[in-house]
Formats: structure tokens, C-alpha cells, sequence
């Protein structure tokens, strides 16, 4: 546990850092939005090229655990929408507002889950990270576009454009190319490597930055009731079902602890954008990245020693 912790504190403190930089106007508020597409468009693309680049992957092995990140996030999204109506009626949620408890819930945050696995496992858990955005990025996507369309009344996206926003995804280019590097053994011009690695390694501390200033006290103080749902189903729900596939499909040691890492942080903060295209409640979602961050700091080391407990990891 203590070696859990020791991983984990690192990341809030660079959280804590990135809200009082933000309150002290120091880096002014617009600002934060230029740097969090750097992180999205430039620095997280270069940090998934080289991981992938350099893994040593078991595709033996990656088959289980892919097919139990995919039963992960069906099962939740699926599950959730099934009793949207029940949901909604007992926590008083609008359409709009029921559609941000669908992203908060099954949304992930990435550049946290590999900040701390960084820390905790190194090289080879971010290479499985990497291909956990893989196997989920697109599903989740599709699937919470869809439910805000339907929650808030809009017509569905087309097919076409659904495949034109994935293949512009940066995540998801980044990880074709890092394969193809893996798989043809291509050998990139060291200065080229060397510049990703640069890049890659600006990624974690940056986005963790942006991660607390993103955070607002205000919108939590003045959330809806159906918050604590969020963070229930989030924290509590998504890491439980993580577990029960992993038991499902025998996922043991390393890759067991990154399945359940993907369910045990917080929600994605730039599913806020989303939520205000399309018409989502966007106070309650601020509200329930904010709640969710801060119920994290107890939530992910309990799942994380459980993860590696029963993995026989450590």
C-alpha cells in the first residue's frame, strides 16, 4: 500500500499545483485551454508512439485482456442506459443532465491513469495503457455521442461523421502509427525518438496540471443532488466491474491492475466540451469532475492494492 501511495501523491500534489495556479492567476484562464491542446493534439500522441515503439507485447495475452476492457465498458454503458428512466425519475435529471451522468460515469481519464502507472509499474504498463486506449477510445466515443443525442433530443450522428471524428482522433493515429513501428520493426532516426521522448515525457506533469485547474469548487457547491451518483457509479461501480471481467477472462499481474486502473480514475474532463456542443448539462458535469477527483484520492489506492493483491503483482 505504501508503494501505491507513494505513486499516487506525486499526481495530486501536481493537481493541487495546477488549481492554485489557476486561482492565483498566475497562468491567465484562457490559457489553459491552448495547453490542454497541446497535451491532446501533440505531447499524449508522442508519449503513446514511443511506448508502443519500444513494447515488448504478449498478443497472446492481450487478447483476455482486450476482450475484458471491451466487456468492461459495454456492460457499463449498456447497463446504464437501461435504467436511465428509473435513474432520472429518482434523482429528478433532466434529459441533459442524465446524459453528463452517462460520461462522467463511463468517460476515463486517461492522462491520469498514466501519470500514476508511470509511477507504479513503468514501461510496460504504459504499453498496456496505450492499448487500452485502443480498444475503448472508439466505443466510448460512439457511445456517449449517441447518448447525449438521444438524452437531449437531437438527431443521432451519421455513421459517416462518426468515422470521420475517429479517424482525426490524435489518440488514435498515434496508436496506429506506434504499432506500425512495433510490427514492421521500421527504426525511426534517433533525433526523431529522442524529440518524441522529449514530448512524451512533458505529457504527464503538464496534463496533471491542467487536470486541477480545471477543477471549481463553485460548481460542486452548487451541484445537482444526482453528483454523488456520478461519483458512486464512477469510483465505486466501474473498478468493480473491471474486476469482475478480469476475473471472467483469468487477467492476472500487470494487466489486471491496468484493467482496473481504467475504471478507477476519474472521469475525462474533455467530455465537458462535449457536453456544451450538444447541449449537456455542464454544470453538473464540472461538478462531478471536481467531486470525482477529490473522492479519487481515497477510492483508487484501495482498488489499485486490491488490483495487485489479487493479480500477485508486488
Amino acid at each position: 500500500m505504501l508503494s501505491i501511495l507513494a505513486s499516487i501523491v506525486p499526481v495530486l500534489l501536481l493537481i493541487a499545483l495546477g488549481f492554485a495556479l489557476r486561482k492565483s492567476g498566475l497562468v491567465p484562464r484562457e490559457q489553459w485551454r491552448g495547453m490542454e491542446s497541446v497535451c491532446y493534439w501533440i505531447l499524449f500522441p508522442a508519449l503513446l508512439i514511443v511506448s508502443l515503439a519500444r513494447a515488448k507485447l504478449d498478443f497472446a495475452a492481450l487478447a483476455s485482456f482486450s476482450y475484458a476492457l471491451l466487456a468492461q465498458v459495454i456492460s457499463a454503458t449498456v447497463l446504464l442506459w437501461l435504467v436511465r428512466r428509473p435513474v432520472s425519475r429518482a434523482l429528478s435529471m433532466s434529459g441533459p443532465t442524465f446524459s453528463s451522468l452517462f460520461q462522467t460515469v463511463t468517460r476515463w481519464n486517461g492522462f491520469l491513469a498514466m501519470a500514476v502507472i508511470d509511477k507504479l509499474i513503468g514501461a510496460s504498463g504504459i504499453a498496456l495503457l496505450a492499448v487500452a486506449f485502443a480498444v475503448i477510445i472508439p466505443y466510448l466515443n460512439v457511445a456517449n455521442v449517441m447518448a447525449i443525442a438521444i438524452s437531449v433530443g437531437r438527431t443521432p450522428p451519421t455513421p459517416a461523421s462518426i468515422v470521420r471524428e475517429l479517424a482525426r482522433n490524435p489518440f488514435i493515429l498515434a496508436i496506429l502509427f506506434g504499432l506500425l513501428v512495433h510490427f514492421t520493426g521500421i527504426s525511426l532516426p534517433d533525433p526523431v525518438m529522442t524529440a518524441l521522448d522529449l514530448l512524451g515525457r512533458a505529457a504527464l506533469g503538464i496534463s496533471l496540471l491542467i487536470v486541477g485547474a480545471g477543477l471549481s469548487w463553485q460548481a460542486v457547491a452548487k451541484a445537482h443532488k444526482g453528483v454523488s451518483a456520478s461519483v458512486i457509479l464512477r469510483l465505486v461501480g466501474m473498478p468493480s466491474l473491471a474486476l469482475f471481467w478480469g476475473f471472467v477472462f483469468g487477467i492476472s499481474g500487470v494487466a489486471l491492475v491496468v484493467l482496473v486502473m481504467t475504471a478507477a480514475v476519474p472521469t475525462a474532463v474533455n467530455g465537458y466540451m462535449l457536453a456544451r456542443a450538444m447541449g449537456g448539462d455542464t454544470d453538473y458535469y464540472a461538478a462531478a469532475v471536481t467531486a470525482q477527483v477529490m473522492a479519487s484520492a481515497l477510492t483508487m489506492p484501495l482498488f489499485i492494492w486490491l488490483a495487485m493483491k489479487l493479480g500477485g503483482v508486488g
